[in-house]
């Protein structure tokens, strides 16, 4: 159940999400749908539930849908998932409320009010580069950002998935080869917040930030590359993107 941008499900996730921002809402709902068919595990399901969810007019379908995704949430219950519990229960809650069921709403906002933000992933952890490395190197905040000129980052990135830092490596600016290195957080570090609960429910891809270094330990050579045609699309998806990123 590890997250693929390349899963069919995933696909047809973003194709939806792509209508809805291009004001389709009726064709986003049939791919929403379309991903809700064909998924194959709870990982999929709980994805396809959410993005269902709130495609619907109905109070009482949005709500049906809704602990769907939560349900599957629950039952998978790791590092990728956790994310969702809180805006999962917001949005049940908001369901109980329009629906004139106060008790609920309320048990509902509780639960979402004692789900804690703070990730638990204990990795291994990737960081994503063009630059070549040596071990014991440390990565630190404050250069350009990849996917906007003029933008200094606050904060170094890096994730639990060694083919999500692949993809950021291949990205990434420079005209090298793309490299991935094993890394270790030295201090607190917090979910992505451009990725999580923005894009996908949860973190999905398990994105985090920090603004403490992080230590190169190795690098990975054997990870997923991208084709080119794959490459040119998610460059194409990227410059499309009119959303601001949270530094």
């Amino acid at each position: 159940m590890e997250f693929n941008a390349n899963n069919p499900v995933v696909k047809l996730c973003l194709r939806g999400m792509a209508m809805e921002e291009n004001a389709n809402p009726g064709e986003a709902g049939k791919l929403f749908l379309q991903a809700w068919e064909e998924a194959t595990d709870d990982f999929e399901k709980f994805i396809a539930a959410f993005y269902v969810a709130r495609q619907q007019k109905d109070t009482g379908d949005k709500l049906k849908w809704y602990e769907t995704a939560l349900h599957l949430a629950l039952s998978i219950n790791n590092d990728a998932v956790q994310a969702a519990f809180a805006p999962l229960y917001v949005h049940i809650a908001q369901c109980y409320e329009d629906l004139g069921d106060a008790n609920n709403a309320k048990k509902n906002n509780e639960l979402a009010g004692s789900c804690t933000s703070k990730p638990s992933d204990k990795g291994p952890f990737y960081h994503g580069t063009k630059a070549a490395l040596q071990m014991g190197d440390m990565l630190t905040a404050g250069w350009g950002s990849n996917y906007k000129a003029d933008l200094v980052m606050n904060h170094v990135y890096f994730t639990a998935l060694v083919n999500g830092a692949g993809l950021a490596a291949e990205l990434a600016k420079g005209d090298g080869q793309g490299r991935v290195y094993m890394v270790e957080p030295t201090g607190d570090f917090e979910n992505d917040p451009n990725v999580t609960n923005n894009k996908f429910p949860g973190n999905p891809t398990r994105s985090y930030r920090t603004d403490a270094p992080l230590k190169v330990i190795s690098e990975i050579t054997d990870w997923a590359k991208q084709t080119p045609e794959d490459l040119r699309k998610w460059r194409e998806r990227l410059g499309n993107n009119k959303g601001e990123i949270i530094n």
